[in-house]
């Protein structure tokens, strides 16, 4: 149907419409927009990416984060804090609650800050505390150590890092831009790990893990390769506690220098050299003096009570305190009775000397008896107590401190020792200044001192950031199994001379007594020990060590290896599921070839892999015809130093592993004192001396009276002596704290090496195999000590002997036939 218009009705509107003004005619409309267009009265967007999916009514722009506004800077009047106002405060914070302690410096530092940026309000709404609970954490963050100096560069950074996240006083607990807030999870700082988290909770999601971190997680939590907060096991051999088990050699183990002046350790950061300048064996010396000396200040009976009515009283006086006098202090007081601490030396002229860092005195010990009677050996280059009395020299023409013969000099007259000792030994738990290690892993612990817990000495973790941790490991892994699935055996073979055939028989037998064991009873690792040959490798051109003319040469020496290879090879179950650690000798090469089996400087490598190829790649043909390859952890052989380390569930368990030859030295070297029966009277109470050294000596746990040389006559009840000899060995080098104390002439040390000799922090346990010495198993301070001697029997023909050696507990010495 189509609709038309009339004419006359079209031009009548035409007409109208020209008569119109022009102000009253009314402007033609724009177009309609159209409906997909886009229109312009809308302001650009930021973001020119369109919407995806339009008819769905999706936004076309994706929503903002939700960013929280920054907080406005409030205004704080600063106010002079007085440092004494603030003490009281610092203290409960850093004592009290962190176990540092502040210099004035330092001290001086904070009031400065907190009266800066938190003003009037430092004290009634609790900003202060705040600000040092942070400083506390950020300075045991970067490992400052136990004093907090004002000057240290560590404590002007997280300072300078606090100002930045500080507004009205307080704290920022969150925020944006380049300087993110403070949390709770960590200060100062946020790690890599957190921004994922971060970045979650700025856009107002729930973040994956809510659960608080320590803030000490810097102390080599990531070194010893923890998993979640409960420590989940997975199934591919995480339930085997050889996976806890690491081997430390001695120069991978970290070196570290005692600081006097702020009482901690000190990480040495300078590459170690072999030539070294002659000042570090100077260093050596003073660094060996402090670590003995600060010991003993921590000991009972060089402490002075409180109350001095018992020490001035002459009933009490067995509690009285010792106290040390330097050597250049005697000068002027003839005829005095002093207690000295230092090296015992001998001079050029061949007479007996005791040094330290002040001077050396001529020591006379013609009169001299051991406290308590033949309970240590005493050798120079030992650091001893000696307590006497001191006489000057009426003539002392040419001598005094300006001579040219030791450190300062040597002091006019001679020092006339009485009693001579060595220097008590310290527990475990008291260096490192917590309690509970010796019970079981589930005990709770308490810190009773700073002690150095802190310290990460072996580079698998610190005591006190991990050391709970660990326990609670071993305490599911290890003492929660049946008796006889727990894979908490060591079995320590002594010295093993491959170039005897009988050596590999009885190390073939040994062996298989193990391998009948059940799959998961199996020892978690052998530990086997040099000397691998009777003669020094090398040392001489012709002849072998069958003629006696000269060792073998580096044929033979190969050779002997491949034998072992062929014996380990009859034992593919134990080369699956144990750890193999070899610990060379001194006639084991290279070093042989110029020591000719004579005393090497210690610490000395491994054998070189160019011997001990064979029975790696045996190891290697165990593993792969059992499919532990990749991931799965087979059996290994670890050809380490000597001496070396053996870290079993990080800090818990340290077993020291070494081999040599220390008592028939220490009987070479030993210096002789007077004899029982020519004691007189019997008065043999040192000077002040305290009846509490009786029980710091006791070795073994056994009673007082079975350290008394046994008599004449024979007593049932006497103890051997294999016994007796055991106790004084384990007792002068636990005591010493060092496994070299003696002269450079007789045992070489490398001087840029000798962290790894020290025995401080007391270990768990020491292997020191010594073929000198009757095999023993012997306890002292807490620390066990082994020696499984040689793995034949001299004197029985077709007898092998081991250790077996449970983790955490005791050794005990087996033997079999063969």
């Amino acid at each position: 149907m189509m609709i038309v218009s009339s004419p006359s009705k079209s031009l009548k509107k035409k007409q109208s419409q020209e008569n119109t003004s022009p102000e009253k005619r009314k402007r033609p409309k724009p177009p309609p927009t159209p409906f997909f267009g886009a229109r312009k009265n809308v302001a650009a967007a930021e973001n020119p990416i369109p919407s995806s999916s339009p008819a769905f009514a999706t936004p076309a722009h994706p929503l903002r984060p939700f960013q929280p506004p920054a907080p406005a800077k409030a205004a704080i009047l600063p106010i002079i804090l007085p440092p004494p106002t603030l003490r009281p405060l610092a203290f409960r914070t850093f004592t009290k609650k962190h176990n540092l302690t502040l210099t004035s410096s330092a001290l001086q530092e904070l009031a400065s800050f907190i009266g800066r940026h938190c003003g009037s309000g430092w004290r009634e709404e609790g900003l202060a505390e705040k600000v040092l609970e942070e400083v506390a954490r950020g300075w045991k963050n970067r490992n400052g150590g136990v004093i907090v100096d004002g000057a240290s560069p560590e404590l002007k950074d997280i300072l300078k890092n606090l100002e930045g996240n500080m507004s009205g006083g307080r704290i920022i607990t969150g925020g944006n831009g380049q300087r993110g807030g403070l949390s709770r999870q960590n200060s100062l700082m946020l790690e890599a790990s957190d921004e994922a988290d971060h970045s979650k909770t700025r856009l107002g999601l729930r973040p994956t893990s809510l659960a608080r971190e320590d803030s000490q997680t810097s102390f080599g939590m990531s070194g010893i390769g923890l998993g979640g907060e409960d420590d989940e096991l997975d199934e591919d051999g995480s339930k085997d506690a050889r996976r806890w088990l690491k081997v430390v050699s001695a120069f991978e183990q970290p070196r570290f220098t005692y600081n006097v002046a702020k009482k901690h350790f000190e990480r040495i950061t300078t590459p170690p050299s072999l030539l070294p300048p002659p000042s570090h064996k100077t260093d050596s010396f003073r660094n060996r003096y402090h670590i003995i000396h600060q010991r003993l200040l921590r000991n009972e009976s060089f402490q002075t009570s409180a109350v001095t009515s018992f020490s001035r009283s002459s009933s009490n006086a067995s509690f009285r305190s010792h106290k040390i006098t330097p050597i250049a202090n005697l000068l002027g007081r003839h005829g005095t009775t002093h207690l000295l601490l230092g090296m015992l030396i001998v001079l050029p002229t061949g007479a007996l000397a005791i040094t330290d860092l002040t001077g050396a005195i001529t020591l006379d010990l013609s009169h001299a008896a051991a406290i308590p009677y033949d309970s240590a050996w005493f050798t120079p280059g030992m650091i001893i107590l000696v307590d006497g009395i001191y006489e000057e020299e009426e003539e002392s023409v040419g001598k005094g401190l300006s001579g040219s013969s030791g450190v300062g000099g040597t002091i006019g007259g001679r020092f006339q020792g009485f009693f001579i000792g060595q220097p008590p030994c310290e527990k475990r738990r008291a260096t490192l200044g917590v309690s509970g290690l010796d019970g079981m892993a589930g005990d709770e612990e308490h810190t009773i001192g700073g002690g150095f817990g802190w310290i990460d000495f072996l580079g698998v973790g610190s005591e006190r950031a991990i050391g709970s941790k660990m326990r609670k490991l071993e305490q599911r892994l290890l003492r929660q199994q049946p008796a006889g699935q727990q894979r908490s055996r060591i079995v320590i073979l002594g010295e093993l001379n491959l170039d005897q055939p009988k050596s590999l028989q009885a190390l073939k037998k040994v062996l298989s007594l193990y391998a009948t064991d059940g799959e998961g009873e199996t020892p978690m690792s052998f530990i086997i020990t040099g000397n691998f040959t009777s003669c020094g490798v090398m040392a001489s051109h012709g002849g072998g060590a069958t003629t006696g003319t000269g060792g073998a040469g580096s044929i033979e020496y190969k050779e002997y290896f491949d034998a072992l290879a062929s014996t380990l090879a009859d034992f593919p179950t134990l080369l699956t599921t144990a750890t193999f650690v070899f610990v060379p000798g001194d006639n084991d090469g290279w070093v042989s070839a110029f020591g000719g089996g004579a005393a090497v400087p210690l610490p000395r490598r491994g054998v070189p892999g160019l011997f001990t190829s064979r029975v790696r790649r045996t190891f290697a043909a165990a593993n792969q015809e059992a499919g532990l390859t990749g991931e799965k952890k087979g059996g290994e052989a670890v050809w380490t130093s000597n001496p070396s380390r053996l870290s079993l569930f990080g800090p818990g368990h340290e077993v020291v592993v070494f081999r040599d030859d220390i008592s028939a030295r220490l009987r070479r070297a030993n210096v002789r004192l007077k004899g029982k029966e020519a004691e007189g009277d019997g008065d043999v109470e040192m000077a002040g001396a305290t009846q509490d050294n009786g029980d710091a000596m006791e070795v073994d746990g056994d009673e007082q009276q079975q350290e008394q040389q046994p008599s004449p006559v024979a007593d049932p009840n006497a103890v051997p002596y294999d016994v007796l000899a055991a106790r004084k060995l384990v007792k002068t080098i636990l005591d010493q704290g060092y496994l070299a104390p003696f002269r450079q002439s007789i045992r070489p040390v490398h001087w840029d090496y000798t962290s790894p000799l020290y025995l401080y922090p007391l270990p768990t346990a020491v292997v020191l195999v010594d073929t000198t010495a009757p095999p023993f198993c012997v306890t002292y301070e807490g620390c066990h000590v082994m020696n499984p001697s040689s793995i034949l029997v001299s004197g029985k023909k077709g007898v092998a002997r081991w250790i077996e050696y449970e983790a955490g507990r005791t050794g005990k010495v087996r033997d079999c036939t063969f």
